[in-house]
């Protein structure tokens, strides 16, 4: 009996545990929560949608809103939207999302793409969004309303086969490729055959190897990498000054579509 019973000690620490194991696991269905949060939040305007998983309440959590520091009282995600479209990756290892919303929403159009990313312990930890309006490069809500919802409908962003999917480092190489070309005319950048750039509201294709502009540093680049819909986000300066996101679809090693959007103001 008491043999059991010190077994029983022995063994308990570790069933006790394991909830605690599993409750700290990054996966996708958390994540995928997490972006939701975030439209809902944003639709109605209310930042406490998106704060269930911080015990700060949102008082340690780095927000920034074109790449300066604000407070989640006085930015966008406290303005209510009509979310007319949205769509989002994730990132499991290093536990972050992308998620571009546009709102063509008279008298308050904006497409907006938001970084969020959490701490080992699953709570949120910073959100960077990028908030574009008229006046901003190629700003034109319709028609990127347009072009990225026909991509969606006609499965563009779908999830990858898993035998076909590239690696991580494959994808963000890919992306990296194409930035550097902007300062550095010999990079080889994996151009795939067709691809379609969503640039503002400019749509481009069937080549994205097209406009690329020379003598221009992207610089301070921070990814989030989905490796399933074989996509990466990055934000980064623009000419060293400009806030900016380029999201990438990568098939095969090669670039498929491109979705840019830049603050001039």
């Amino acid at each position: 009996m008491m043999r059991l019973f010190s077994t029983f000690l022995s063994l308990a620490p570790l069933a006790l545990g394991a909830p605690t194991a599993l409750a700290a696991t990054c996966d996708r269905d958390f994540l995928k929560a997490q972006a939701a949060s975030y439209v809902a939040a944003q639709k109605a305007g209310t930042p406490s949608l998106l704060l269930t998983n911080s015990s700060s309440g949102g008082s340690t959590i780095s927000y920034t809103q074109n790449f300066r520091t604000t407070t989640l009282s006085t930015g966008i995600l406290s303005t209510p939207l009509r979310i007319d479209h949205n769509r989002s990756i994730y990132d499991t290892t290093q536990c972050a999302t992308y998620t571009e919303l546009i709102s063509t929403e008279p008298n308050n159009q904006h497409v907006i793409g938001t970084q969020l990313r959490f701490s080992s312990s699953l709570v949120l930890s910073k959100i960077e969004t990028i908030v574009t309006s008229k006046g901003d490069w190629l700003f034109d809500p319709a028609s990127t309303l347009r072009y990225s919802s026909q991509e969606s409908s006609q499965g563009q962003w779908d999830e990858i086969p898993l035998a076909k999917r590239d690696t991580r480092a494959v994808i963000q190489a890919a992306g990296d490729a194409y930035l550097d070309l902007f300062n550095n005319q010999s990079v080889k950048v994996p151009w795939g055959t067709p691809c379609a750039r969503l640039e503002g509201g400019s749509y481009i294709q069937p080549s994205c190897n097209v406009g690329v502009p020379s003598g221009i540093r992207n610089v301070k680049r921070r990814y989030v990498v989905d490796e399933v819909l074989g996509t990466v986000d990055v934000f980064f300066e623009f000419a060293g000054a400009q806030p900016d996101s380029h999201e990438f679809r990568v098939e095969g090693g090669r670039l498929r579509l491109v979705h840019t959007m830049t603050v001039m103001k």
